[in-house]
């Protein structure tokens, strides 16, 4: 398929700039991909669709505040520096982006906070990443990340044009976040509340976990027409023996397995092996899923309304089928839902 086959008219004002005051109280569209039906519903009806033994599994990755506002030596000049992944705890060096990127060079040294609290070295600038900072701090590495972070404000995405607040420290987070290492909070799980995953578990639906530390590469643009030739950045995954254990145990007995969010597909289907089956792993992914892919883990996916052009978007017409999601696209336009992280959801059965 063809990245133009992904455009869609998406009206400004959908864009949610702010979360629902409640998790669970989202709209919900549930789509039924065989049918073409389409039901409009309050998120924390999820549940009647599910029966128990079904397993739900949700990404457990921890967003960090990734966003540092600081200064150019000498110069004074602003600079923006985006987090991407800490290399070595010994010798404080992260993988970051800069800009402006024309104006770094090796050698410059960038100040951070009142009074410059916090210095970095450029000591690396042909990565594919970007740069590389070795930041100065002497403490601990516990110290340092704290006073780091201090400093730092949370990633949200580029489509939400307003600065973060501490109060996105908390809601740009899942509540079951355990695993620090995301740029990306998995939006599916952001609309699941302590009261919805209480009932969940009263209902005897099954919580299972994997994690998967989106990238800012998900909010890349693709340049590339042809989507064969377009690659996904890598990222870390974790897939443990309780989820082995607990989709085989669903898929022996005829139960649903539901992916909370296109991360956790993508988590699935790096480590399925065969019959619907997955393995243990930790190691790294960079699986793009397009139309037409064969699923063979989840039956049935939590996802959020994305941007034109988005990855998501094209995992979401690869499982639910490329006209089924873009009419139900059209669908979501006319009837007013939220897009992004922050807004509405949509389940695929």
């Amino acid at each position: 398929m063809k990245l133009s086959e992904f455009n869609f008219k998406l009206p400004e004002e959908l864009i949610a700039q702010e979360p629902a005051m409640h998790r669970d109280e989202s709209r919900l569209m549930v789509l039924h991909k065989k049918t073409g039906e389409i039901e409009h519903k309050i998120f924390k009806e999820i549940i009647n669709y599910f029966d128990e033994d079904d397993v739900f599994v949700f990404n457990d990755t921890k967003v960090f505040p990734a966003k540092l506002n600081g200064n150019k030596e000498k110069t004074g000049a602003k600079i923006e520096v985006f987090l991407l992944r800490e290399l070595f705890e010994d010798q404080k060096l992260w993988d970051v982006l800069v800009e402006p990127a024309r104006k770094i060079r090796i050698g410059n040294k960038l100040y951070f906070g009142v009074e410059d609290t916090m210095v970095a070295e450029v000591i690396d600038n042909t990565t594919s990443r970007g740069r590389t900072l070795r930041f100065l701090y002497d403490g601990t590495h516990d110290e340092f990340k704290e006073a780091l972070f201090n400093l730092s404000k949370t990633p949200l995405p580029d489509y939400i044009k307003r600065e973060p607040t501490p109060e996105d420290a908390e809601r740009y987070q899942c509540i079951f976040a355990k695993n620090e290492g995301a740029v990306m909070a998995p939006a599916a799980g952001l609309h699941f509340s302590r009261e919805l995953m209480k009932r969940i578990e009263i209902k005897g639906i099954v919580p299972a976990f994997l994690t998967l530390h989106s990238g800012i590469g998900n909010f890349r643009d693709i340049d590339v027409e042809d989507l064969t030739k377009h690659r996904m950045d890598s990222e870390p995954l974790n897939v443990s023996t309780e989820l082995v254990e607990a989709i085989d145990k669903a898929k022996d007995n005829s139960h649903r397995v539901c992916a909370v969010g296109c991360s956790v597909m993508r988590g699935l289907e790096t480590a399925v092996v065969m019959d619907g089956r997955i393995k243990e792993y930790t190691g790294w992914t960079h699986k793009f899923i397009f139309p037409n892919y064969d699923f063979t883990v989840a039956d049935s996916l939590v996802t959020t309304f994305h941007m034109p052009y988005s990855v998501m978007l094209m995992l979401e017409c690869a499982f639910g089928g490329y006209d089924t999601i873009m009419n139900a696209y059209k669908l979501a336009v006319a009837e007013g839902y939220r897009f992004g992280a922050y807004g509405d959801a949509m389940l695929i059965l």
